[in-house]
Formats: C-alpha cells, sequence, structure tokens
C-alpha cells in the first residue's frame, strides 16, 4: 500500500468520528432519535469499551488503548507486510482507537450514537472501524492475500 494511504485512512477515519461524535453532543445529548423502526440515533456515554462492554472502566482502557496504539505502530512494516487488506485493517483499528481514545481523555468517556434495536449495545463509528479494521487485519494476516496486496494466494 502507498506510504501515505495508512495516515489517509488513520486521519479520515479519526476526523469522521470527531465529526460524528460533536453533532451527537450537540443534537442528541440526552435523548434518541427514531431513524427507522430498528434503528435509533441514541446519545449514550460509554466508560467501559467497544460495544459498552466492561463499563466503569474508562482509566484502564485509556491506558490499554494507549498501548494498543503504540503496540499497533511497532507492528505495522510487519502487518503491512501482509498486504492491503490488513494493512487498511490496521489504519481503521489506529483511526478508531485514536478517536476513542480523544473521548477518554477530554470526557472521561466515549460519546455513542448508533442504536439498532436487534444488537444489544449503542457504538460508534470509531467501534465500527476498530470491528471491521481487526476483521480486515485477520483476514489479511491468514493468508488469503499475497504480500503485494493482489488477489487471494493460489487463486
Amino acid at each position: 500500500m502507498k506510504k501515505l494511504a495508512t495516515p489517509l485512512i488513520v486521519l479520515a477515519v479519526f476526523l469522521l468520528d470527531r465529526a460524528a461524535k460533536a453533532w451527537a453532543l450537540r443534537s442528541l445529548y440526552g435523548r434518541s432519535v427514531a431513524v427507522l423502526p430498528y434503528f435509533h440515533l441514541t446519545y449514550a456515554e460509554n466508560t467501559g469499551v467497544a460495544f459498552g462492554m466492561f463499563s466503569n472502566s474508562n482509566m484502564f482502557f485509556l491506558f490499554f488503548s494507549t498501548a494498543l496504539v503504540v503496540v499497533l505502530l511497532l507492528l505495522r512494516r510487519r502487518i503491512d507486510g501482509h498486504g492491503t487488506l490488513a494493512a487498511v485493517g490496521l489504519a481503521l483499528v489506529i483511526g478508531g482507537a485514536l478517536g476513542n481514545l480523544y473521548d477518554r481523555i477530554a470526557y472521561g468517556f466515549v460519546v455513542d450514537f448508533f442504536d439498532f434495536s436487534f444488537f444489544p449495545a449503542v457504538f460508534n463509528v470509531a467501534d465500527s472501524a476498530i470491528t471491521v479494521g481487526a476483521a480486515l487485519m485477520a483476514l489479511g494476516m491468514n493468508g488469503r492475500e499475497d504480500r503485494r496486496g493482489g488477489a487471494p494466494a493460489g487463486k
């Protein structure tokens, strides 16, 4: 992947997450708005980790998120070596982690607002990027893609 692509993806995820959370803080604070019968925009303050798990652990996850970002940056070349899927996944995870880390430092909690009635937790753009990014990293590092980021190996 091109050298600038990873930082640009990280920055795009971070800025999209910040913009969405700023909007949620301004427009949704303390309320829920029905968008579809099964989808609401619901303001929530999360002191746990992605999707509301382990609530009231903000300090632990502040340190954990910082350590995660540092480790991923240290392993970046190795992960990027697995191809484009892994590299894009890494960028999504870092961008999402930085978005939630910003909230933990600035507010003492993470702002969540996506609320699907069939899903047990409210979440945000950063959580989505982390989840999709982790899946892409797993696929990319599982040997499904050649080292140049092209077609799946053996196909």
